[in-house]
């Protein structure tokens, strides 16, 4: 049943994911990875709720799983960074590590904190 709940949460994650990057990217224009520092930092924002609430093991598989892990992207991270600095773009591609970073782990702990705040702890 919990692979099931992933895949269901991922079926849905990963075509958002998707779509969003390539409207934001569609709207921005530009060369900095836009699209997928927005997805990893609400992706980021919402798990960080999410750990912060006593959800079940089922909603955690459903969303924080598969939602979440199939929303946000390492790998697209990581290999928009290796680009970036291959095509000598080397200043946006320090700043996306740095800026992914930084705002990833601000939003996780703003939804913790988000979360705390709604569960009244």
């Amino acid at each position: 049943m919990t692979v099931l709940l992933v895949a269901l949460g991922a079926a849905v994650g990963a075509p958002l994911r998707y779509l969003t990057d390539r409207l934001i990217q569609a709207r921005i224009g530009s060369r900095f990875p836009w699209g997928t520092l927005a997805v990893n930092v609400a992706g980021s924002l919402l798990l960080g709720f999410l750990v912060g609430l006593p959800v079940g093991p089922r909603v955690a598989a459903l969303l924080g799983t598969g939602f979440c892990g199939a929303l946000t992207t390492y790998s697209t991270f990581g290999w928009e960074t290796v680009t970036l600095a291959g095509e000598g773009a080397r200043r946006h591609a320090v700043l996306n590590v740095v800026v992914s970073v930084l705002a990833g782990l601000a939003a996780a702990g703003l939804g913790l904190l988000l979360a705390q705040a709604v569960d009244g702890r």
